[in-house]
């Protein structure tokens, strides 16, 4: 599938990224061949008025619930927003949700700056990310634009949404109309599964015909017992409504995927799971050193210490820790030796080589300046206090790059790299080469605020092009409330593109790359009607069917409680998977391809092949819910190969590229742990072969340029390539725990 698959063809003057000097960025983002400006755009937040006319602001930690207004934030997990003294009122709409009055591709400045600030934004400069200047107006009763935190600004009606998403007890059912409302029937209760029946419609798109359910629910059975307690029972709290990160790592190097699961708040702490084969899981925390009781958030695994064992970086809200893996199934605690404890809102973070020095550095994403002192009450529109969005604390925070020292040390360089240049409320990270010029890249998703793209100049110097490049915001100016991120070629043409996930209310923003530069993507691929509807988290492009197609999977759950009374657990949402076909993706059913269908507050979504069957498995990490095991049971996989790249030491080769042809069509992978949301990922690349039986030609080139070539690859089995030695084909284990006969 190349980049002609996509609809709309090869890139033309329309499709230019932003950024290109040939292209018209002020046409480009007002309107596309003359057509209106898109009507379904989420309508400006109004927030809350009081009584006497003025501000009701509203709590910091409620910011996880992101749907509410509050007093001195700016940042955009929530995004509710009212009209400040002396603007035009918003603009007229009909009854069918339609806008009446000025349109945004009228002549003119004024009708340019519209366009690119947002519907009812007036004329201001054309780059604001529409932040502190919307904390000072006056609001009303109801936010008539969607919030991170609400469908509608105010809350998030999706509660009335999800009502409407899902039949109580029985079915889910869910369309969205022209006006892009979701209807349907439903329950929300996280624990109250349903089973989808009724066509599914996502933007005029229909959802796949009803298939065998991709996924089996399987974490209690196969050994994983762990819920996480982010203290969301007590008053709101931004840090409560953002965890629920974790890691698959071979810590043990045995050839099975292993897990860390982090907790929240201290009771119980995070916990070690060892693979003990067949997908089968035992809790051995107590004696590996990790049982941290921090408020952990995000994970990231790599070898700093050039040992061969995997060691385990974890982001907290608080000082962050670092443990080596001493390779006798023990971790030691050594944070305050390498220097790397720093004391902030650490999200997701990633080892990845940025000098080129042959051992991997560590970059860490940081949220928001918050403490108690300056927690804030914010309420929704019932009057329940919720989480308010990290805007309202106008705390944006710089993100750290430490560059190991090859002793076991690390130094700050944040300063001297340029990564401190900007500011940001950083969830989500990748790190990928993606211009091509043989350095890794950082790509950070920013909450509300502009997305970070560093791009990495040599000699540990980096420069922010997210802008220049087309990838900082939407077609029409906004910065989304960017949480999860993921990077895979897409469209087959070598290059990693990139998918950025959103909050309720504004779709994920697909880019594909071209040369180092990004072309917006979403509508045409389907992504754009498909996801918007739901608040996505961890989420991962993966070829799920094995059909050589990427696939889609996005764990959803809401910041702002639903305004349903009888919600069980008022941020629940189902999860989303679609289906990769002919540059465009689908809706599968049943919904988040499981039966039954359930409802969650859910976070971090880690990727990888947990029984060694070929299938791409999924964990799901929930707020105030069992974890979830999603084992992959389709019952018609195609071909597959799985490719397990080391370096010289034994340790998974981050940054190594494997180039896998199969006919005239070369696909690429990279080999990395990051993406999805506040996880780490399986190591190993996987190919889904479709219904070819080997690889023509496997190609492996690592970060220091050495490649090796391998003809007429047998499917149906995992190989681990040492560079230096011949590759070792592993056998391949059942999911029931026994084993075939396969090429060792």
């Amino acid at each position: 599938m190349g980049p002609a698959a996509f609809p709309g063809g090869p890139v033309g003057a329309r499709d230019r990224p932003r950024g290109d000097p040939g292209g018209s960025r002020g046409r480009r983002s007002c309107r596309r061949g003359g057509e209106r400006r898109d009507r379904t755009r989420p309508r400006r937040d109004r927030g809350i008025r009081t009584a006497g006319g003025g501000v009701r602001h509203e709590g910091p930690l409620a910011r996880r619930r992101h749907g509410v207004s509050s007093v001195r934030r700016t940042g955009a997990v929530h995004r509710a927003a009212s009209r400040p003294a002396g603007r035009r009122p918003h603009p007229v709409r009909g009854s069918d949700g339609r806008r009446r009055g000025r349109r945004c591709d009228g002549p003119g400045l004024r009708s340019f700056r519209r366009c690119r600030a947002g519907p009812g934004a007036g004329v201001r400069d054309v780059r604001s990310p529409r932040r502190s200047e919307r904390d000072s107006r006056p609001v009303s009763s109801c936010s008539a634009r969607p919030s991170r935190y609400s469908a509608d600004g105010c809350g998030d009606s999706a509660g009335t949404s999800m009502r409407v998403a899902m039949k109580i007890g029985a079915r889910l059912t869910a369309a969205w109309i022209a006006s892009g409302v979701l209807s349907g029937c439903g329950e929300s209760e996280p624990s109250a599964p349903v089973t989808p029946a009724a066509d599914l419609t996502f933007g005029g798109d229909p959802v796949l015909e009803t298939s065998p359910p991709w996924f089996r629910e399987s974490a209690a059975e196969r050994g994983l017992d762990f819920q996480i307690d982010a203290g969301m029972a007590t008053t709101p709290r931004l840090p409560e409504i953002v965890p629920g990160g974790g890691a698959a790592l071979d810590f043990d190097d045995d050839g099975w995927l292993d897990l860390y699961l982090l907790q929240a708040t201290g009771d119980g702490g995070n916990r070690l799971f060892r693979n003990l084969g067949g997908g089968r899981f035992a809790d051995v925390t107590d004696g590996s050193g990790l049982a941290d009781v921090g408020f952990a958030m995000g994970t990231a695994t790599g070898d700093y210490d050039g040992d061969g064992d995997v060691d385990l970086f974890v982001s907290n809200f608080g000082a962050d820790r670092l443990f080596r893996n001493d390779g006798d199934g023990r971790f030691v605690d050594v944070t305050d030796t390498a220097g790397v404890g720093h004391p902030g809102f650490g999200a997701s973070a990633t080892f990845f080589d940025a000098d080129a020095d042959g051992d991997p550095d560590l970059y860490v994403t940081n949220y928001v300046d918050w403490s108690e002192a300056t927690e804030l009450e914010c309420r929704n529109r019932t009057g329940r206090l919720d989480y308010c969005p990290p805007a309202r604390y106008d705390a944006p925070t710089r993100d750290v790059l430490y560059r190991n020292d090859g002793d076991g040390t690390f130094t700050d360089v944040s300063e001297e790299s340029g990564i401190n240049t900007a500011v940001g409320t950083g969830l989500g990270v990748v790190a990928v080469d993606f211009d091509g010029d043989g350095r890794r890249d950082v790509f950070v998703a920013n909450d509300g605020m502009p997305d970070h793209l560093w791009i990495n100049q040599g000699g540990l110097r980096f420069k922010e092009e997210a802008m220049q490049r087309g990838c900082d915001r939407d077609l029409s100016g906004v910065a989304k409330a960017g949480m999860g991120v993921s990077s895979e070629d897409v469209d087959d043409d070598g290059d990693p593109d990139l998918i950025v996930c959103n909050l309720g209310g504004e779709s994920d923003s697909f880019y594909l790359n071209d040369g180092g530069r990004f072309i917006d993507a979403t509508n045409r691929s389907g992504l754009g009607s498909a996801s918007r509807h739901f608040t996505r988290f961890g989420l991962g492009f993966v070829d799920f069917d094995n059909d050589g197609v990427l696939d889609l999977y996005a764990a959803n759950g809401r910041v702002g409680a639903s305004d349903d009374p009888e919600a069980v657990d008022p941020y629940a949402e189902p999860d989303l998977l679609l289906r990769g076909e002919a540059g465009r993706y689908r809706p599968v059913r049943p919904a988040g391809g499981t039966v039954p269908t359930p409802a969650r507050t859910s976070r971090g979504a880690i990727f990888g092949d947990f029984d060694n069957d070929g299938g791409q498995d999924v964990v799901v990490l929930d707020l105030g819910s069992p974890v979830r095991l999603l084992r992959n049971v389709l019952p018609s996989r195609g071909g597959w190969l799985t490719v397990d790249v080391r370096d010289g030491r034994g340790a998974p080769a981050i940054g190594a590229v494997v180039r896998a042809q199969m006919g005239d069509r070369v696909v690429t992978r990279r080999v990395r742990t990051d993406s999805s949301y506040l996880t780490a990922q399986d190591p190993r690349v996987h190919f889904g072969l479709g219904d070819v039986d080997s690889v023509g030609r496997l190609e492996v080139v690592w970060p220091d340029g050495s490649t090796r070539i391998m003809n007429d690859v047998a499917a149906g089995r995992i190989i681990r390539i040492d560079p230096g030695s011949n590759p070792e084909a592993v056998e391949k284990p059942l999911g029931d725990g026994s084993s075939e006969a396969a090429v060792r």
